[in-house]
């Protein structure tokens, strides 16, 4: 069947060109992320409620639109925020597999039928929905050189400039200036000249109402039909007004005498900032802050390539003195880990060429299977293009592990040959012919045992299935085009290049003479090698309790292996996060965030430092006591330490910074997976009591439990229900009898203390609001509060002192829930030296033991999915391994001789925990898919002994010899192939820098596996064989052997009919 691309070896390279070709193509199409994107869909439900505190907006906004929610199509949780600044956020987290697009349509049809329930403040604002990636692809400071120049002119010149171009980049979800500093005209009132002159909020409200609008006069001397006209005109009126002069001359009262009361008499008026709730600062100077966040589905890469490029293009335009900083982009890490595994996959090939080169023993031989590696790898890039796999971390650790495998097939085939040539004195082509009807069976076997092993983990689902597809789907395809390759360019190239140099005499130069010395050793080895078989190959005791001892021994170092899903990498960024006493102001907030930037500037391995005051960057929440800061270090060639290192070294020197607390983490492992790495829950309130002091106690109480765990490095949480507040108690009665209506007095103070947005103007092709509100210096204090007045029916002026009162009271800053219950966010990092399993585990005991009744928890981010994810690896492995025993059994056409296979694995396994445990890894996701590459690789080796003894057998060997002979002839192919992949993974093992963990996991895993199971394989198997061939023989006296390859079934179909013969003829 193959003889065609033997004797036609230019078709055999035009078929391997093309399969490059078309594999060029692909690479250049496929998309490039970190990550499978595993993150699950997520659609976000904003209200605005001006004016309105945290508890008037859980009752009023969150429960209708909860209650409504609750329960749509494939949602896995739901959350909910409600801050002191009249914004409401829900969040609904949905399963991954769902239809985002179907999500957000769900989402907005059941927010649609609740709209009817909200009040009509928060209608008239709008509710808006959003679907985007939910982590920051890249962070922003817009800054000036020129010290004249403010936040608000920053914010204002971004917002206006630069936001409607990053806007239109394709693949930009979401972009947010930190803060609400857009220009507004501030109305500053001044009661007590108010009182003066008789006025109320009311009466400011009408004169803006009336006096800054927009009209639409219509036209003079339009037809109507019924005389000619003879001109037109089009009537225009200034509409409203822009500038401070023009709102200062509105005027608010007028009376028969010509009094006028301007608005300049009772206010002050100037174009300011809408709010001033965050103060945003780069490396000590102003800065307007922004994140941008990528729409659903976009490749990050892209992404950040085409905001880099429109933010070069629109500094030009920028005033003098006006720079930009990228303090953080998500692509810094996944450019330096992806350069790192490309670096790895040249040094891999470099090794692995070096291997074969050594054991072939002749360049024209060494260069063949080189040859057939990158056209195998590229011909894996079609079936990526094919099945929507990017290139991201996992498939390319597949291509760096598929090296080491891919030059097996074409070594078989060379060594097949070789033998031909020398035992049989065949020209190259006939050799080639030959050996190819012997082996061509045995490739194709091989390959679909070895891709077996992976195509069942491409069917799994939730997080850890995509990990296990993404690499499952490249690495079978590898192996299939290999197997390809190796039977059809292979045995060209064989026909074409390789001579019978052997039987000429040819001087042999130093490399010659070093591997002809080489050879000599390793055929001693192999003697001695095969006197060992032959002392064990019987003892079927020594072999049974061998494999025994393996088993028992990975099953120990496996119960001490710390578990984990995914490991938390260095990315260059770390965050700090502040939070003062309850009541700070955001000033005070500030000042603090200010020390932590000078602190973290003197770092010798920081780049740059921006604070946030009244911004917290893990649940990007607004509050006055909360801050941040984003320190973003060195590249990791221009460092020498770890980001654990300097976090750890930070951590002692703001010891000095006593007025608030300080927690330093790491962005997360994944994109998309919450702010920041570690773990992540929720407390959760189902007393029914909404009792938020309780809730309090017991949240700061569990926090404290967990951080005694030695397995916790730090737990926090910035629930707290000790806000200084007052509470607003209204006489009805008292103020009645004083002719005030209590809902227009409490409108007329909402006004005063917490502002209105009357109106708008345009200005600089935008709209903008006008905001009144009392000056500061009449709303500092509580007594301030009584001595405001509101305007009766008479319209006389009432002090509020006549008719309220105040108490103090505590409350919340920000409330949250978490599947409708009243919820505590908890968030942390395990401890140096403890993995992510262990952190999990420590705080399920705390909850079951230190939780009161009616409180419980429940996992969010990433932490959700390591924990349902359970014993999943154990599922896949053992998937892997039923269906590799079907295909042999199908292939034995028996099923007790494949078990020798199947139960030998366990010495791999060993191996792979050994050298984990011995390296202080954890047994996360990179170890496990190492483990179901094992399964392929060590299954191969057993494979190919196996194989040949059952051929030997039927040869007409006894069981024994028949194993020791299998023993013999497969020593030199087995460590041959084996130290090729275990050559391939060295970069991994050795790995620094940008993804050095997952690296090292993977490369030490499959590294133990490989030296443990294939020199624990070689004693092994042949006494597994033979304790398994012998009960085959006991229970099946009428068997037939049926050999892999159909060379060998013609052989013994051959061997019959001669017996029939011989009997015949005697």
């Amino acid at each position: 069947m193959f003889k065609i691309f033997i004797r036609r070896p230019v078709l055999s390279i035009v078929v391997a060109l093309v399969i490059a070709f078309i594999g060029v193509l692909s690479l250049f199409n496929l998309p490039i992320t970190q990550f499978p994107s595993i993150s699950p869909p997520k659609v976000n439900v904003v209200a605005d409620y001006p004016g309105a505190n945290n508890e008037l907006l859980i009752k009023s906004v969150i429960i209708p639109l909860e209650q409504a929610l609750n329960g749509v199509p494939g949602m896995k949780y739901i959350e909910s925020d409600a801050g002191n600044d009249g914004e409401a956020e829900i969040n609904v987290v949905f399963k991954l597999g769902t239809d985002p697009n179907v999500d957000a349509v769900n989402v907005q049809n059941r927010v649609s039928a609740a709209t009817n329930k909200l009040p009509p403040e928060v209608i008239r604002e709008g509710v808006k929905i959003s679907r985007e990636e939910p982590n920051i692809l890249m962070y922003i400071n817009l800054y000036s050189d020129d010290p004249s120049v403010n936040q608000d002119f920053l914010f204002n010149y971004f917002d206006i400039n630069i936001s409607p171009e990053l806007l239109r980049v394709d693949g930009v979800g979401d972009l947010d200036i930190l803060g609400t500093r857009s220009y507004a005209m501030r109305v500053w009132l001044h009661p007590d000249k108010m009182v003066a002159y008789g006025l109320s909020t009311d009466d400011v409200s009408d004169a803006l109402e009336d006096q800054n609008i927009e009209v639409s006069p219509g036209k003079l001397g339009e037809s109507g039909g019924i005389r000619p006209q003879v001109k037109e005109y089009v009537l225009k009126y200034p509409g409203r007004y822009t500038s401070e002069e023009e709102y200062k001359n509105i005027i608010v009262k007028s009376d028969n005498n010509g009094n006028i009361v301007r608005l300049k008499d009772i206010a002050d008026v100037h174009l300011g900032s809408e709010v001033y709730d965050i103060y945003s600062t780069f490396n000590g100077r102003p800065s307007a802050a922004v994140t941008l966040k990528q729409a659903y589905g976009s490749n990050a890469r892209n992404v950040i390539s085409k905001v880099k490029d429109a933010m070069s293009h629109l500094q030009k335009d920028m005033p003098k003195g006006m720079h930009y900083e990228i303090s953080y982009d998500v692509s810094r890490f996944l450019d330096a880990s992806i350069e790192k595994v490309i670096h790895t996959l040249f040094e891999a090939f470099i090794l692995v060429a070096i291997v074969v080169f050594i054991f072939l023993g002749d360049w024209r031989a060494s260069i063949i299977p080189i040859m057939a590696v990158p056209i195998s790898l590229l011909g894996s890039f079609i079936a990526m293009m094919l099945f929507n796999i990017t290139l991201n971390m996992i498939s390319l650790f597949a291509l760096v592990m598929a090296i080491g495998i891919v030059v097996d097939d074409a070594i078989v085939v060379i060594e097949a040959v070789n033998v031909e040539i020398s035992r049989n004195n065949l020209t190259p082509i006939e050799a080639t012919e030959k050996a190819m009807k012997e082996i061509s069976g045995a490739i194709i076997a091989i390959s679909l045992v070895m891709a077996s092993v992976f195509i069942p983990v491409a069917f799994m689902g939730g997080p850890e299935g995509m990990f296990y597809r993404q690499f499952s789907i490249t690495m079978a395809s590898s192996i299939l085009f290999s197997g390809f390759v190796a039977l059809t360019l292979t045995p060209a190239l064989c026909a074409l290049i390789l001579t019978k140099e052997q039987e000429n005499n040819v001087k042999l130069g130093i490399v010659g003479r070093v591997l002809k010395r080489f050879n000599a050793k390793f055929d001693t080895g192999r003697s001695r090698y095969e006197h060992i078989i032959e002392h064990t190959v019987k003892k079927k005791a020594f072999t049974i309790i061998l494999i025994l001892a393996f088993c028992g021994l990975a099953y120990w170092i496996n119960l001490g292996l710390p578990s984990g899903f995914i490991p938390q990498e260095d990315q260059g960024m770390i965050y700090a996060v502040i939070e003062t006493p309850p009541g700070a102001t955001i000033e005070r907030t500030n000042a603090v965030a200010q020390k932590l930037l000078k602190i973290a500037e003197k770092e010798q391995d920081v780049e740059s430092v921006s604070s946030l005051a009244g911004f917290e960057i893990l649940s990007e929440g607004t509050s006055a006591n909360s801050g941040s800061c984003l320190i973003n270090l060195k590249d990791w060639k221009h460092r020498k330490r770890t980001a654990k290192e300097i976090i750890s070294d930070l951590e002692q020197k703001c010891k000095s910074i006593t007025q608030a607390n300080i927690d330093f983490f790491e962005p997360p492992s994944i994109p998309g997976y919450g702010a920041a790495s570690g773990f992540e829950l929720r407390l959760l309130d189902k007393t029914g009591k909404n009792d938020y002091h309780e809730m309090e106690h017991v949240s700061k109480a569990f926090v404290a439990e967990l951080n005694k765990r030695p397995e916790i490095g730090n737990a926090f949480t910035f629930y707290s229900a000790s806000f200084p507040q007052y509470m607003l108690h209204v006489d009805d009665s008292k103020a009645l009898q004083k002719g005030v209506k209590p809902g227009k007095a409490l409108n007329n103070l909402s006004v005063l203390v917490g502002s209105d947005y009357q109106t708008g103007f345009i200005r600089f092709g935008k709209p903008y609001k006008v905001i009144v509100q009392a000056a500061p210096q009449y709303r500092d204090f509580p007594n301030h509060l009584l001595a405001l007045y509101s305007k009766n029916e008479s319209g006389e002026m009432v002090p509020y002192s006549d008719f309220m009162s105040l108490s103090k009271t505590y409350g919340m800053s920000e409330i949250t829930r978490h599947n409708l219950y009243n919820s505590s966010e908890v968030t942390g990092a395990q401890a140096p030296g403890y993995s992510s399993g262990q952190a999990l585990q420590a705080i399920q005991e705390v909850a079951q033991s230190s939780l009161p009744k009616g409180y419980d928890y429940d996992w969010a981010g990433i932490s959700k999915d390591e924990a349902e994810q359970g014993n999943t690896a154990i599922i896949i492995f053992i998937v892997c391994l039923v269906f590799v025993y079907l295909i042999l059994a199908a292939q034995y056409e028996n099923f007790l001789l494949p078990l020798p296979v199947i139960v030998f694995l366990p010495v791999g396994i060993f191996g792979a925990f050994l050298f984990l445990k011995a390296c202080s890894l954890e047994n996360n996701i990179y170890a496990q898919i190492a483990l179901v590459m094992l399964i392929g690789l060590l299954g191969k080796n057993a494979v190919l002994m196996v194989e040949y003894a059952v051929q030997r057998k039927n040869a007409g060997e006894s069981i024994d010899q028949a194993a020791i002979s299998a023993a013999a002839a497969r020593f030199r192919p087995i460590l041959m192939t084996s130290i090729a992949f275990i050559a391939g993974l060295i970069p991994l093992v050795f790995a620094s820098g940008a993804g050095a963990i997952g690296n090292r996991t993977i490369g030490t895993a499959a590294v133990g596996g490989m030296i443990i199971g294939t020199l624990g394989g070689l004693l092994l198997i042949p006494g597994l064989y033979y304790i398994f061939a012998g009960m085959t023989d006991k229970l099946v006296h009428y068997q037939k052997d049926k050999p892999l390859s159909e060379e060998k079934d013609k052989r013994y179909t051959k061997k019959k009919i001669n017996e029939r013969k011989h009997d015949d003829e005697e």
